[in-house]
């Protein structure tokens, strides 16, 4: 081969891969505008297919929200009733837009505003009739043909309206076919060198998916270790918070048996001598009287304090009368102190003695909450036996609060929630702006009923 005639096979070489390349890079940007313009297409067509299945949509949403107000009675179905209205209005704007230089779709739609028209109207005039309080008139309306002859019409225009659009969908497909058709060329001759590509792609890829596996691995081993771990601590710290609940406990006992034993002692003692010292001093120093008859009224002051201190530390009621009328003493106190009415409903239950102290703290706490926070009137606190569990809440009608935001005073909260637990029962905290506060505790039952008498704790 001459050095004149290889170089110009290289020429030719060179022209016929110019004139490939050029050729590929034409059809593939023909096709790509094709298939853009074709997806555009498409991608109103869908939208509008969206729009028509919602229009329908929104009218059985509008009935049903209409048939269950007239039903019920309740306010809240007229916000569903009030939604498909706003989206049927969207609906149509939508639909007006795309078919304002369509006129046979434009017919169809005009028709279809005429059904919805004559079907929102009904819906509004059994509404209005039932709110007059003439319901006799709004259900003749209801149970008239016209609503479902309406309804009918609506599905069958619409029906008509999504049938168009399916045969704008297939004409768009076929359009995009063709220009993946015409595309196939370019994507053949792209392919070998992808082929290539993608070969020397996987030899370096399979090493970094066997590394992937071995850090999913140890990922994975150790979101199980931590996992193990993380139960371990909940256990622990169970535990820990029974047997701090248990000591407190212990301690206000043997507080309040000292204060029992050895304060009152000394108040009844001194109270005694302030007696005999009244004997004495009538004929003695009877100006001293009036002070010694303030002195009485000091340590009868102290005396009841004391009391008072004992029975918050230690509810001597709880070991006497048991736990349901201890509830009901401590609702008296809490309306007599607060001014808050408290309805109690109270029954008998299955409780180990721990159990039935947490829940006379938990109804505690909660009074203490509803005084600093709550803002309310009334006070609901039921304890009851719910399918085999003993359910006791406290209910109020006060300001409420929104859970999902952390609060700084939210302390007391979850101490309940840790002795609930502690005890093997589950707390349950609802509560909304202006809806008021529900707490309420779910503990499995003791071996023996809560007596009259209990054993003291």
């Amino acid at each position: 081969m001459t050095p004149i005639r290889f170089f110009n096979q290289k020429r030719l070489v060179f022209f016929l891969a110019c004139l490939a390349t050029i050729g590929i890079l034409f059809v593939s940007e023909v096709s790509y505008w094709q298939s853009v313009g074709s997806l555009k297409d498409l991608a109103l067509t869908t939208s509008i297919r969206v729009n028509i299945q919602n229009l329908r949509r929104s009218h059985v949403d509008a009935e049903a929200a209409q048939r269950g107000y007239l039903l019920s009675g309740r306010k809240e179905y007229l916000k569903p009733y009030d939604l498909a209205l706003k989206e049927i209005d969207e609906s149509f704007k939508a639909l007006d837009s795309h078919y304002l230089e369509k006129p046979t779709a434009k017919a169809l739609l005009d028709q279809l505003h005429t059904r919805s028209e004559t079907k929102l109207s009904e819906l509004a005039t059994t509404i209005r009739l039932h709110d007059e309080g003439r319901n006799q008139a709004a259900m003749a309306i209801l149970l008239t043909d016209i609503g479902r002859e309406q309804m009918v019409a609506i599905r069958a225009l619409s029906t008509e309206l999504l049938q168009n659009e399916i045969e704008n969908i297939s004409k768009n497909l076929d359009e995009i076919l063709q220009t993946l058709l015409i595309s196939r060329l370019g994507v053949a001759v792209l392919a070998a060198a992808g082929l290539l590509a993608f070969l020397m792609y996987l030899r370096q890829t399979s090493a970094l998916v066997l590394q992937q596996i071995e850090v999913q691995r140890r990922v994975q081993v150790e979101s199980d270790r931590l996992e193990v771990e993380v139960r371990q601590r909940t256990a622990q710290l169970t535990d820990l918070t029974r047997y701090l609940q248990n000591a407190r406990e212990d301690e206000r006992n043997r507080l309040a048996r000292n204060l029992h034993d050895d304060l009152g002692a000394l108040l009844t003692s001194a109270k005694l001598d302030a007696a005999r010292i009244k004997s004495r001093l009538v004929a003695a120093a009877p100006e001293a009287l009036e002070l010694l008859a303030h002195l009485v009224g000091t340590l009868n002051t102290s005396i009841a304090l004391g009391r008072r201190i004992i029975e918050d530390l230690r509810p001597s009621a709880l070991n006497n009368l048991g736990l349901v009328s201890t509830l009901e003493i401590l609702a008296r106190e809490f309306t007599g102190q607060s001014g808050i009415q408290v309805h109690c409903t109270l029954e008998p239950v299955y409780l180990e003695p721990n159990a039935a102290l947490m829940v006379y703290r938990l109804v505690q706490e909660s009074f203490t909450n509803i005084i600093k926070y709550a803002n309310a009137k009334q006070v609901w606190v039921t304890v009851a036996m719910v399918n085999g569990r003993v359910t006791a809440s406290v209910r109020d009608d006060g300001v409420g609060f929104d859970t999902s935001l952390q609060r700084n005073s939210a302390y007391g909260l979850m101490g309940m929630r840790f002795r609930v637990e502690a005890e093997g029962g589950v707390l349950t905290m609802v509560s909304a702006p202006g809806e008021g506060t529900l707490i309420q505790a779910e503990l499995p039952p003791g071996a023996s009923p809560q007596p009259s008498h209990p054993a003291d704790l």
